[in-house]
């Protein structure tokens, strides 16, 4: 996304913020959460929707990032509980700034100019609500080296039994001039395990109690992989 939209997008979030701080609600602009795989729910119109349900923090903040020290404002929120022991000294002493344990999954989203986020503070999901939109971002699905067909989607050869080339990829290049194949030609190779982010995913439901964020649709990735998840 280029600066222009990122500004605009990011503005409206925090116009949205600052809507519910006058209400008296403090509400999340961005979260980590873990996927846990998909079912389906009854809207109150009795239309069955397709969810993904994710659990949703909490989450701390590890880290802010300010434009005196880095040069950006930013915030560091880490998820996800993880045994002493198997952390290293400098991931240690990394939370114990923030008052807390050693966590798995560490991410850093922007943040806007109005928003006050402290050290240590403590992001769940009740900072969201049904009907919101958020982008969601993850890493999809790896798929091992694919053909042209699977990966690109391409017809294949002729069906006859003699043409030795049902799923062939075809020509590539050039004989004579320039004698090369040319960046960025469709070939087989590595497939999936792409950062592949959804925009205007709709929240269906949120349950505080259990930490848990309902939304419409299929995500990337598979079952417990890391998702972020940020306020359109």
């Amino acid at each position: 996304m280029n600066a222009v939209l990122w500004e605009a997008s990011h503005t409206a979030a925090f116009r949205v913020l600052q809507t519910a701080r006058k209400k008296g609600k403090e509400m999340a602009t961005a979260i980590l959460g873990r996927k846990l795989g998909m079912t389906q729910v009854w809207s109150d119109d009795d239309r069955l929707i397709p969810v993904t349900v994710i659990e949703a923090g909490p989450c701390v903040v590890s880290q802010v990032r300010t434009d005196a020290r880095d040069g950006y404002r930013a915030v560091q929120l880490a998820f996800g509980d993880v045994k002493e022991s198997r952390a290293n000294k400098p991931m240690t002493g990394h939370f114990a700034k923030a008052g807390t344990t050693p966590k798995r999954f560490v991410a850093e989203v922007p943040m806007g100019d109005g928003e006050d986020v402290k050290l240590g503070q403590s992001v769940t999901v009740d900072g969201f609500e049904a009907g919101q939109s958020v982008h969601i971002t993850g890493t999809s699905k790896g798929k091992g080296f694919a053909g042209v067909m699977k990966r690109h989607n391409f017809r294949g050869g002729p069906g006859g039994h003699g043409s030795h080339a049902h799923r062939e990829p075809g020509s590539v290049g050039q004989c004579a001039t320039p004698s090369r194949v040319f960046r960025g030609v469709r070939m087989p190779g590595h497939m999936g395990g792409d950062t592949v982010t959804i925009r205007n995913v709709q929240v269906v439901r949120v349950d505080a109690e259990q930490n848990l964020m309902l939304v419409k649709g299929a995500v990337p990735g598979g079952k417990d992989s890391l998702l972020t998840i940020r306020l359109a």
